[in-house]
């Protein structure tokens, strides 16, 4: 079985469905996927994700309690959440309850909770969110390295808000976020399980039939910087948190996205297989963890990594760091190094594709960066064949993964000094 992509004409547009049926057991999901409608188009810091928030609160006519006892006495998940690109409105339940599920979806979408007692709700929540977040060292690192690789962009802002910009925020706003970015010519709707395309077919006109069209738009691309800056955030912390980042001139549009996943394995996300955990926990002991990624989305392509150490060690970590990438760009990779990978890849594949969620997921990933849904399994063909001078001439075209900026939550000089 495969996920299959179907593009069905609704109104005036052809709304893509990605679908695959199994029956092994009698459930059926449902995602609604609204393109450009996460955290990168908040008008107000962090409207996007209360949005969300508000979905899950039940209509105005039942109020968030006696909406969620329907959605139980069924057996019936419904729930919103948000990324950087999309919002997602997830549904599924019992193949007998399925119907059932789609009225109540409807409700939700033609009556959202848009009273002061939901806002208030949900502010409350996000707030103390935001409170704990001021004394979570990995979250103010990784905020502020954000910044600073895209500054003066929306990938720059703090995607889920600010203390102040929640309490400011009104019903009008949130109100104006879905109403302009939950269209039917702004939906990728991904479905699967005990249930046939004929049907699934039916209840997507259904939900078609009630959402408006929307002006749509591209997401913009944001340029990562180069200037290799370091910002210290000083806290008082026994750890020092570094978080770093990089350019990886590299768009998800490429073709051969499998060299891009083989060069980050072996930099730094095989955990105990990549150079840095080798070269910093292995050999140095200086953690207990240190990975990086290389992230590729419509809206920017980056590396990025991060770590823990000691405060008196800081500042060995960062030039190990540097030092660990300018040897893999330079110099490549080792045919061992490059077989291993082979081996690992290749042979974790069918873990990764064994449920019907996996499939699903995989599919949608490969249609919403414009590939055809066969590209995974191109992918991992290439992998196999791909040869050790292919891959080091592809590590080393990318020098700009040497410009490596560090925002680093540590303790002020003196007193880390005093303690040491």
């Amino acid at each position: 079985m495969a996920a299959a992509l179907y593009e069905i004409t609704l109104k005036d547009t052809k709304v893509p469905l990605i679908f695959e049926e199994e029956n092994i057991i009698p459930i059926v999901s449902m995602q609604l996927v609204f393109k450009n409608a996460g955290h990168l188009s908040n008008s107000v810091d962090g409207v996007a994700d209360m949005s969300a928030k508000l979905l899950n609160e039940g209509t105005s006519k039942e109020g968030s309690t006696a909406f969620a006892s329907k959605l139980d006495a069924h057996a019936v998940d419904l729930h919103a959440s948000v990324g950087r690109e999309s919002l997602v409105i997830e549904l599924s339940a019992l193949k007998s309850e399925f119907p059932y599920a789609i009225e109540r979806l409807k409700e939700l979408l033609k009556d959202p909770n848009y009273t002061a007692d939901a806002l208030a709700h949900i502010k409350h929540q996000k707030l103390g969110w935001l409170k704990q977040k001021e004394s979570d060292f990995d979250y103010i690192a990784a905020s502020t390295l954000r910044r600073m690789l895209f500054k003066g962009s929306v990938l720059a802002k703090p995607y889920e808000g600010t203390v102040e910009s929640v309490e400011k925020l009104t019903l009008e706003d949130i109100k104006s976020f879905i109403t302009k970015h939950l269209g039917y010519n702004n939906v990728i709707v991904v479905m699967g399980g005990d249930i046939t395309r004929k049907e699934s077919q039916d209840y997507l006109e259904e939900i078609v039939e009630i959402l408006p069209k929307i002006e749509t738009k591209a997401i913009e691309t944001v340029a990562v910087s180069d200037k290799k800056e370091i910002e210290y955030i000083y806290k008082d912390t026994e750890q020092a948190y570094i978080f770093f980042g990089a350019p990886f001139h590299f768009s998800y549009k490429e073709k051969d996205q499998y060299k891009a996943k083989i060069a980050e394995y072996l930099l730094g996300g095989a955990g105990f297989g990549s150079r840095m955990m080798e070269e910093i926990r292995v050999k140095r002991g200086l953690t207990y963890g240190v990975y990086a990624s290389f992230r590729r989305s419509k809206a920017a392509s980056y590396m990025s990594g991060y770590m823990q150490t000691k405060l008196s060690t800081q500042e060995e970590a960062k030039r190990l760091i540097r030092s660990v990438v300018e040897k893999f760009v330079k110099e490549g990779i080792t045919q061992k190094e490059l077989d291993d990978t082979k081996k690992f890849l290749l042979g974790s594949e069918p873990l990764r594709m064994e449920t019907l969620s996996q499939r699903l997921a995989r599919a949608y990933h490969d249609y919403y960066y414009e590939h055809p849904l066969t590209f995974s399994k191109e992918q991992l063909e290439k992998i196999e064949s791909v040869t050790l001078k292919e891959m080091n001439a592809f590590i080393k075209s990318h020098q700009e993964l040497l410009d490596i900026s560090f925002s680093i939550v540590t303790k002020q000089r003196e007193e880390a000094e005093e303690k040491r």
